[in-house]
């Protein structure tokens, strides 16, 4: 058993299809959605991913949203997701479908941080400096042995120029905020059709854990992919493919009439 502030937990089962009755359902796009890869401009949404989301949006009448570090602009215009409510920019950013980007300004200190950060990376191989909407992410997935002089770097900058640093899987992002997924999920459900169901969340990474809590909150659940001694998660999926399989047999389900 797993211990997390004192508490016992056992292992995780997989989440029940009767979960998802009545839900309104918010995923977490990279590592949950789709499979990472050693860069964010490597990362393919293939057609039978828009083709889940899309039944997964008839199946539960609109109650279906994507939370995610990336921006609204890159998730809309890089992997064609238009037609699905968006938290973007770790809860900053809010988007139905159809509508404009509702979002906080962006701050000056993150024009001088990518500045520094950029000569930080062209000084390191293999360290990549990701430009977002609300923020900028350090990548060192091709240069692991660089990970503690990224977060050396990351929290002198951040100090520098009045900003936060939010880790990940092999990232380190800096932002100007104090949006986290938690939050982008509880603006989501104050909106219809959102409101009418209860959240469950679904995510892969330690900046999910914000979306688990906030679900929880509601009444609701998070599910954890992949294995995690310590989540606010409820129930676990192995791997983005399992996440896939649980999400289809709840479209089967109700193209068969099953009550969601």
């Amino acid at each position: 058993m797993a211990r997390e502030q004192g508490i016992d937990r056992m292992p995780l089962t997989q989440p029940p299809q009767s979960l998802l009755e009545g839900a309104s359902l918010f995923l977490d796009f990279d590592g949950t959605l789709v499979a990472l890869a050693d860069t964010p401009d490597a990362v393919v949404v293939p057609e039978q991913t828009r083709a889940l989301l899309a039944g997964l949006d008839r199946a539960l009448e609109g109650r279906v949203a994507i939370i995610s570090g990336r921006d609204v602009a890159s998730l809309r215009d890089g992997f064609g997701l238009q037609n699905i409510a968006i938290s973007g920019s770790h809860g900053a950013e809010i988007a139905l479908p159809g509508q404009s980007v509702a979002a906080a300004p962006r701050g000056d200190g993150l024009a001088h941080a990518y500045a520094a950060l950029t000569q930080f990376a062209e000084r390191h191989e293999g360290v990549l400096v990701e430009q977002k909407a609300l923020g900028i992410g350090l990548h060192y997935r091709l240069a692991p042995q660089l990970a503690e002089t990224c977060k050396a770097q990351a929290h002198d900058v951040a100090d520098r120029f009045g900003l936060s640093v939010h880790s990940g899987k092999m990232i380190y992002e800096l932002r100007g905020d104090t949006a986290d997924k938690g939050v982008g999920l509880t603006a989501l459900m104050q909106q219809q059709p959102f409101n009418a169901g209860r959240p469950v969340f679904i995510g892969d990474d330690v900046t999910d854990e914000d979306g688990f809590r906030a679900a929880k909150a509601l009444g609701g659940f998070g599910i954890k992919v992949g294995v995690s001694e310590q989540t606010h998660a409820s129930y676990a999926l192995d791997d983005v493919s399992a996440v896939h399989d649980y999400l289809a047999a709840i479209i089967t389900d109700a193209e068969q009439g099953k009550h969601l």
